[in-house]
Formats: structure tokens, C-alpha cells, sequence
């Protein structure tokens, strides 16, 4: 017979509430126990994103599945809107003349518009964006601060500096050119560095150092524009504003082979950010060579930094936004993920490209000046949001 519930506790020899209680709550301590042994198996905690587990002879990866698909979208925007930029213009190619033409089909003028004229600008602006999206990257790790990017530090205006010295003495290639962008932007990332050091790298500290460089190096660029001769102002001047223009398949073969360099030490930089991240004793303690590991990252954000200038000029606000995008489209909160960043920023740049080229019919834009324009707004709206947050 049923016993039934009253005031607490079961009639018929059946358990008092307080025991049921307990049963349940052990029953539910059991199932809790087997989340988290599931889990332990799987390899993963709450809330973390699902992986895939790689394993080919006693080689193994894991692979997050969440940030992988995003890649994988932002790759496919890359590849449509580049498909679409070698379309447009006053040539118009459709999509199977398109084809033809990349498949070495076609030999006539379309092979030279498409293939010597357009294919060069789209690949610089999707190599030189990539480029832009991992340096601000690694320069907002690096400073913990949102602002962190190169053209806000002043690396830019340092790889500028480089170029309109160049400039002044007369180098007119492109491997000098490029050399002397690097050896600015080298230059007042150890100048900034040196003032910034004490006892260690404080992100703030070089932030703060470098914003004043940077506005002295602009002021140093502006006064170079007012007293140089009106030939080399007007080609510095071209250059400043940012523009891929010149761009041709011998500037991107020595740009590429340095791209491709940086490319290889991402894994291992994409490691040393998020150790450093929890903080340098924390990394510390996992075997980071805190301030050799910062000095190397300042290496790498300098040198793609200078790469884009070198060819472009200094443009502006990619690199402060990409890495913002990436990590709202990859959820990954505060945590670097540089490849996403490279594509969002390339996404960022081909579009300003596409846009200062047919936004305004007869009218070809720097990208420089799109950019900025798209730029100042984003920056707008983060100084916004960083206030409703504090």
C-alpha cells in the first residue's frame, strides 16, 4: 500500500522528504560527476568551444570547430568580393569571361586588364590587409588595450619617416624603399621600447610613449612637406595617403616572400600572446621567455607594419579594427586569434579598396583616405562602448 505525503514525510515505511532530499540530490551529484567525467574525456570544459581531435600516425591536434567555421566563412567573403573587384571597372568582365581568363583561355587585351592590371591590386589589398589585421592584433595583446594598434602607437608614421628619408636622398626603388620603411618602423619600435622599459614591459606605458613618438614623427613628416621641393612633396605626399596603385606582381613577389615569413612564425606568436595574456608571471611559469618573447612580437608587428607601408603608405584603422571583428565573429572574447584577424583584415581593406575605386563614378580615392573615413567612425563607436563598460 501507497503510503502518501504528510507534513514532511511518507506513511507506509517510506522515506521522510529530507532523506528523498538527499537521495536526489546524491543522484544528482552522480549525473554531475558523469558531465564531468564525459567531459575530462572529451577534453573540454563548460561552455568551452567543441573540437576536433587530428591524428595521423603519433602526430595529433585539436582544432576548435566554432572558430575553424568562421575562418572558413570569412575565406569564401575574401574570395567572392576579390571575384567582384576583377569584374568592376570601365573593362566590364563577366563571371565566365572570368573564368576564362584565369584558366588561361583567353589571350587577348582581357588577359592584360584582368591579369596585369587588377589581379595585382586585389592581391595587395587582401596580402597588405592580412598584414594590418596581425600586427593590430598583436600590438592590442601586447598592450592589453584596445587601442593597441600600430598607426595609434606610431609605427606607422615611423615606417613613413623611413620612407620620406629615402625620399630625400633619392631612392626612388622599391627594395630601397622598403628597407628604409623597415628601418624607421625598427627604429622607433626600440625607441619606444627603451623609453617604455621599466623593470619590464608595461602595455600602458608603451602605449603611451609611443602615441607621443608617433605625433612627434608625424609633426617631423608635415614639417618634411612644407620646406622639400615641390616634386618630392607631391610624390611623398601620394604615398602618405595610402594607395595601392602601384602595386605590380614585383612589389608583391619581395612583400609576399616576407609575408610568407611572418605567416610561419604565427603559430608559435598566436601561442605566446594568449600565454602572455594570463599575465607574466603566469607565462612565466609555463616557459615563455616573457620579455624576450615581447621584444620578438614587437619585431614581428614592426616588420608586416613596415611591408605594408613600403608598398602602400601608412593606412590607417585596419589594423585598430580588425582584431575587434575578429573576436566578436569568433566569440573569443578577450583572446587573440590571429588568422581570423589576418582575414577580417583583409575583407576590411579589399572592401575600402573596392569602394574608393567605384564609390564615386570617374572618380579613383586613396584607400588610405576610405579608411580612414570607415575608421574614424569605428573608432567613434568603440570609445563608446569602452565608456558604457567602465
Amino acid at each position: 500500500m501507497k503510503g502518501r505525503l504528510v507534513t514532511g514525510q511518507f506513511h507506509g515505511g517510506q522515506k521522510s522528504d529530507r532523506t528523498a532530499d538527499h537521495t536526489g540530490d546524491h543522484a544528482a551529484d552522480h549525473t554531475g560527476d558523469q558531465s564531468r567525467a564525459v567531459r575530462e574525456r572529451e577534453g573540454r570544459e563548460p561552455g568551452a568551444p567543441r573540437h576536433l581531435v587530428l591524428r595521423r600516425g603519433g602526430f595529433s591536434a585539436r582544432v576548435a570547430v566554432g572558430p575553424l567555421l568562421v575562418r572558413g566563412l570569412l575565406g569564401l567573403l575574401v574570395l567572392s568580393l576579390a571575384a567582384l573587384a576583377l569584374t568592376l571597372g570601365r573593362a566590364q568582365v563577366t563571371l565566365p569571361e572570368l573564368l576564362s581568363v584565369l584558366s588561361g583561355r583567353e589571350q587577348g587585351t582581357l588577359r592584360t586588364v584582368v591579369l596585369e592590371w587588377r589581379l595585382p591590386r586585389v592581391v595587395a589589398a587582401v596580402l597588405f590587409g592580412a598584414a594590418l589585421g596581425v600586427s593590430g592584433a598583436v600590438f592590442q595583446s601586447l598592450t592589453r588595450n584596445p587601442l593597441g594598434s600600430p598607426d595609434v602607437i606610431g609605427f606607422n608614421s615611423g615606417a613613413f619617416t623611413g620612407v620620406v628619408a629615402a625620399v630625400l636622398l633619392g631612392a626612388t626603388s622599391y627594395v630601397a624603399l622598403s628597407a628604409w620603411a623597415l628601418l624607421g618602423g625598427v627604429a622607433t619600435a626600440g625607441l619606444v621600447y627603451a623609453l617604455a622599459f621599466r623593470r619590464g614591459l608595461s602595455g600602458f606605458r608603451f602605449l603611451i610613449v609611443g602615441i607621443a613618438v608617433g605625433t612627434f614623427l608625424s609633426s617631423l613628416n608635415s614639417w618634411f612637406f612644407v620646406k622639400a621641393e615641390q616634386q618630392q612633396a607631391l610624390r611623398t605626399a601620394v604615398w602618405g595617403a595610402g594607395t595601392l596603385s602601384r602595386a605590380d606582381w614585383t612589389t608583391l613577389a619581395l612583400a609576399g616572400g616576407v609575408a610568407l615569413a611572418v605567416a610561419a612564425a604565427l603559430p608559435l606568436a598566436g601561442r605566446w600572446l594568449r600565454q602572455l595574456e594570463l599575465g607574466d608571471t603566469t607565462a612565466a611559469a609555463l616557459g615563455v621567455p616573457v620579455e624576450r618573447a615581447k621584444a620578438v612580437l614587437v619585431l614581428l608587428g614592426v616588420v608586416t607594419t613596415a611591408l605594408v607601408t613600403a608598398s602602400a603608405g601608412p593606412i590607417s584603422f585596419v589594423a585598430l579594427a580588425a582584431p575587434h571583428i575578429a573576436r566578436r565573429v569568433t566569440r573569443r572574447g578577450g583572446s587573440v586569434d590571429l588568422p581570423s584577424a589576418a582575414l577580417v583584415g583583409a575583407l576590411l581593406l579589399l572592401a575600402s579598396d573596392v569602394a574608393a575605386q567605384h564609390a564615386i563614378p570617374g572618380v579613383v580615392l586613396p584607400v588610405g583616405a576610405v579608411t580612414v573615413c570607415f575608421g574614424g567612425l569605428y573608432l567613434v563607436w568603440l570609445l563608446v562602448v569602452e565608456s558604457r563598460r567602465s
